[in-house]
């Protein structure tokens, strides 16, 4: 017998936890990276551009696929674009969604448990007691189990924070739509907003930390940050950054957003719950995450000092300098602990976001319980994870990324804006988006989704294959030791790609059987 679909208590419980799904480590680790690498204040022309062309339309887009599906009983996207385009094939490229989104779980739910171990290695004193930038990053990989030191022996202690991690994950998803993700986004995000706010005042009141060198102050990383360098606004480069940017920061192409979306009413509102979701993540993104790093960093370390630490990337900045400034500022171990936690509940309301499709593709599928869903769920991601964790340092977690989290998300989003708008047909996508809106959607977008943005898409995802993309898919920079790891994710994806697709033929299957049983 067919379970009921749960539906959203509150709507401030969609919006918050729709927003939980976009706002994760990027806001706080990869945007101010990004804006510092590429023109300061210059990077948000083009920021706010691509938001504008694609970032919002496609949020649009995923949140009307999802009512769509929602309404036939389709939680994911395999169901929902059968439902968009009547076609055998249709229901095999929305499993494409499934994949993206529970492949970037398996390794996410990793990355959020060592957020975890800091807020306790924080909490407890230990990163207190580091003395010197490599003796953190030395910290940093024998916790991965990458190298052994004084710290730790082995992978045990990362291992067992992965388990709680991993435990959490599963505990919120087996409590439902309501009493797991909604009221895990009704504390987390006003907590993440809380903790934002008060590492912000203690930034601001810093000044200049050493009087010795004027220059190095909250003032000037402010200015690093936001001074703007247009003359970077003729490099591709910056462009292709601030679209990627956008595309990653609101989780479009995942799949995610379409199943958070199912859980609606036919008639609710979807033009200014997606616009706010996106106005929410953009401000968490540009209000809360460019104010603490990159000036603080600027503070302590100068402007030179911290370009040096933005090159070696986002978890440089945020679990090795951070750190090390935290040290130097009173109180600072209680700051590091709050800066850590507020990592660590950005990452679960996205881990939780992105497992998601997977939970509903069993439940409304193949008509399971929500707690075999959860056992079934926990036990896949568990499996899928250990060569993350056990090859780190042979590029599985960084090939898994390139894949889903960079190409996959990028290639789906193109796929579904050509189901949705040019196969459904722009008129049919207009009226799904437009139904019950609560605030007028200009016309001018429509024009935007059924040419501008798709255009977009095919140009950033060609300048991108260019750029760098081929040189992935083709092994370029694979080096010889890591060759084989590299063709095991490779296989590892395949794997997961030919089981979802089996499930998904089964279960057109057996409702296609069903529906002749009722109608005889």
């Amino acid at each position: 017998m067919a379970q009921p679909r749960e539906l959203w208590k509150s709507r401030i419980g969609l919006v918050l936890a729709t927003a939980g799904n976009a706002v994760g480590l990027g806001n706080f680790l990869r945007f101010p990276v990004q804006c510092a690498e590429n023109g300061g204040g210059a990077f948000m022309v083009p920021y706010f551009i691509c938001l504008l062309l694609f970032g919002i339309p496609l949020m649009w887009v995923e949140w009307a696929m999802g009512r769509h599906g929602g309404r036939h009983g389709h939680g994911t996207t395999p169901g929902m674009f059968h439902r968009l385009w009547n076609n055998r094939i249709s229901k095999y490229l929305g499993t494409f969604g499934i994949l993206i989104s529970f492949g970037v779980g398996v390794y996410y739910v990793y990355i959020m448990s060592w957020t975890l171990g800091y807020t306790f290695f924080s909490l407890n004193g230990t990163l207190m007691k580091i003395s010197s930038p490599e003796e953190m990053g030395l910290f940093l990989s024998s916790y991965q189990g990458l190298k052994s030191s004084v710290f730790f022996d082995g992978i045990g202690t990362a291992y067992w924070f992965y388990l709680i991690s991993l435990g959490l994950t599963i505990y919120v998803l087996s409590k439902g739509v309501v009493r797991g993700l909604e009221r895990l986004a009704k504390y987390g995000m006003p907590i993440l907003f809380l903790f934002s706010i008060v590492l912000i005042v203690r930034i601001f009141t810093l000044g200049t930390p050493d009087p010795a060198i004027p220059e190095n102050s909250i003032a000037t990383g402010l200015g690093f940050l936001w001074n703007p360098d247009f003359s970077s606004l003729s490099s591709p480069k910056v462009w292709l950054a601030a679209a990627g940017q956008v595309f990653f920061t609101l989780s479009v192409g995942f799949g995610a957003i379409q199943t958070y979306a199912s859980y609606i009413k036919k008639n609710d509102d979807i033009a200014l719950n997606g616009l706010t979701t996106a106005s929410t993540n953009s401000f968490v993104e540009v209000i809360l995450g460019g104010s603490i790093a990159i000036p603080i960093a600027v503070a302590f370390f100068g402007i030179a000092g911290t370009q040096a630490v933005a090159q070696g990337g986002a978890f440089n900045l945020g679990f090795q300098a951070m750190p090390m400034i935290f040290q130097k500022i009173p109180f600072g171990q209680v700051f590091g602990t709050v800066w850590f936690f507020l990592l660590f509940v950005a990452a679960l309301t996205s881990a939780v976001a992105i497992v998601q499709p997977f939970m509903a593709f069993i439940q409304d599928e193949f008509q399971c319980s929500r707690k075999k869903a959860t056992v079934f769920t926990g036990a896949a991601l568990f499996i899928f994870c250990q060569p993350v964790i056990f090859f780190l340092g042979n590029g599985f977690l960084d090939e898994m990324d390139f894949w889903l989290g960079t190409f996959g998300v990028t290639v789906f989003a193109v796929v579904e804006i050509i189901v949705f708008i040019w196969l459904f047909g722009p008129n049919s996508a207009w009226k799904e988006i437009t139904r019950g809106a609560d605030i007028k959607v200009p016309r001018f977008f429509y024009y935007v989704l059924t040419y501008l943005t798709p255009v977009f898409l095919f140009v950033l995802l060609g300048t991108w294959l260019y750029q760098s993309g081929w040189d992935n898919i083709l092994l370029k920079k694979a080096s010889a030791e890591n060759l084989p790891y590299v063709i095991g994710v490779r296989a590892m994806l395949v794997l997961m790609l030919l089981g979802l697709i089996i499930g998904v033929k089964h279960s057109f299957a057996h409702h296609r059987l069903k529906s002749r049983e009722t109608s005889s």
